[in-house]
C-alpha cells in the first residue's frame, strides 16, 4: 500500500511528537497494565493501532528474543515511523504490519496478549474490532485496553468556560467522525458477546498542576487541538485565542487543579472451549 490512510489529528511531526510525549506520561500505567497482563519473555503481542511505535518497542524488549511483537497501524508515515524505532533499538523480534482494521482482512492468530490504547474510540464499528481481536487472542490469552470512559470528566479548578466549551467541541466533532470518545462503557458488553472474559478494571484518572509532568500531556492536547477545530471550521479563530489565553491563566497559577479525562483500564481472557 502506497497511499497513506490520515488520522483526523494528523500524522506530521508535530502529531508523532505530542503522541510521544503522551506515550511518556502514560508508561508507568502501561507497564504495570502489561505486568498484571502477564506479558512477560516470550510473550507473543499484537499491538492493535501500533501509530508511532512507542509501545511497540517498549513491548519488543519486553518480551525478548524469544517473543514476538507485531503491530499493526493504518498510517504509512506512522508504519515508517515505528519501524525506524524498532530498528534503532535493534529489536528483530517486531514487526509493524500497514493495515486497516475496518477494511483489510485479518490473519494474525494465536497471540498471547493484544494490546490497544485509545484506539477503540476512533473505530467507526467498535464490535468489528473487538471480534478482529478475540480471532487474534489464543484461548486463555488477554486483550488489554486504556480507553475512555467519561471524557467529560475533564475539568479545571477554579473552571475555565472556554475549555470546557472546547472538551465539548472535541467530543461532538469526535462523534461526527464516526467514533465514541467514551467507547470504554461499552467494551465489557463487546467483550463478553466475543467470547471474553473481564479479569480486571481499574479507573484511571490524574489529578495535577502546571508544574507537574502529567499536565503536558493534556496541555499539549488543548494547545493542538483547539487550533486543528478552527481550521476545520467547527470554532471561530477568536475562540480558539480565548482557549489559548484561559491556559496561559491556568498555567500562571500555581494552585490551578485540572482533572484528567477518565480512562478504563480494562483485562480481558479470551475464554477455553
Amino acid at each position: 500500500m502506497s497511499v497513506d490512510r490520515d488520522y483526523v489529528l494528523g500524522t506530521d511531526e508535530q502529531e508523532m511528537a505530542r503522541l510521544g510525549l503522551q506515550h511518556l506520561v502514560w508508561r508507568p500505567q502501561m507497564l504495570a497494565a502489561w505486568r498484571r497482563a502477564r506479558i512477560t519473555r516470550g510473550s507473543r503481542v499484537l499491538d492493535i493501532g501500533a501509530g508511532p511505535g512507542y509501545a511497540t518497542a517498549d513491548l519488543g524488549e519486553i518480551v525478548g528474543p524469544q517473543g514476538e511483537v507485531l503491530g499493526l497501524e493504518r498510517s504509512a508515515r506512522f508504519v515508517a515511523a515505528a519501524r525506524r524505532r524498532c530498528a534503532e533499538r535493534g529489536l528483530t523480534n517486531t514487526r509493524i504490519d500497514e493495515v486497516d482494521l475496518m477494511a483489510d482482512a485479518d490473519t494474525a492468530t494465536g497471540f498471547d496478549a493484544a494490546w490497544c490504547r485509545w484506539v477503540a474510540c476512533f473505530m467507526p464499528s467498535p464490535e468489528s474490532l473487538v471480534e478482529r481481536i478475540a480471532r487474534a487472542v489464543r484461548q486463555g490469552g488477554v486483550a488489554v485496553f486504556h480507553e475512555y470512559a467519561d471524557y467529560a470528566s475533564w475539568r479545571f479548578l477554579p473552571a475555565r468556560p472556554s475549555i470546557e466549551r472546547f472538551v465539548a467541541e472535541v467530543m461532538a466533532s469526535w462523534r461526527a467522525d464516526g467514533g465514541e470518545p467514551d467507547i470504554a462503557r461499552a467494551l465489557p458488553a463487546l467483550l463478553r458477546r466475543s467470547g471474553f472474559a473481564l479479569r480486571e478494571i481499574r479507573p484511571i484518572i490524574f489529578t495535577a498542576r502546571p508544574s507537574d509532568f502529567v499536565w503536558q500531556w493534556p496541555s499539549a492536547f488543548l494547545r493542538s487541538g483547539v487550533r486543528r477545530l478552527a481550521r476545520n471550521g467547527r470554532v471561530d479563530p477568536s475562540f480558539a485565542d480565548s482557549v489559548d489565553s484561559e491556559l496561559d491563566l491556568a498555567e500562571r497559577d500555581p494552585s490551578t487543579i485540572m482533572i484528567t479525562p477518565l480512562v478504563l483500564e480494562i483485562i480481558a481472557e479470551r475464554q477455553r472451549a
